[in-house]
């Protein structure tokens, strides 16, 4: 939540006992699925998905419900780990019917 706070979004912290149904609601596939969940005027960002790419989806506006980093790849916002090589992943896309689709890899 700091990477976001520092490229200037406001974030409001919510903890949840269970964010499964949570996911649920706002359609996140299960394979898609990480440790955060959140709202950013109107898509869901679930997972460490860098600013900036946050910021091209809200200058796109795709007709997708959100973006996703599944797990915690190293080298992801908030996932650096000194000594260690960063990962290659990917954010994915994906809609309310369950498609996904690559937007970046990193």
């Amino acid at each position: 939540m700091g990477h976001l706070r520092s490229h200037g979004f406001p974030v409001t912290e919510r903890h949840e006992n269970d964010l499964a149904p949570v996911k649920r609601r706002l359609g996140v596939p299960v394979a898609l699925e990480s440790c955060h969940t959140a709202l950013v005027e109107g898509y869901v960002i679930e997972g460490h998905v860098p600013a900036d790419l946050i910021d091209r989806l809200l200058r796109e506006r795709p007709k997708i419900a959100g973006l996703a980093v599944p797990g915690m790849p190293v080298g992801s916002p908030g996932m650096e780990s000194p000594g260690m090589n960063p990962e290659r992943y990917q954010v994915l896309t994906f809609d309310r019917k369950g498609r996904t689709g690559v937007f970046a890899t990193r």
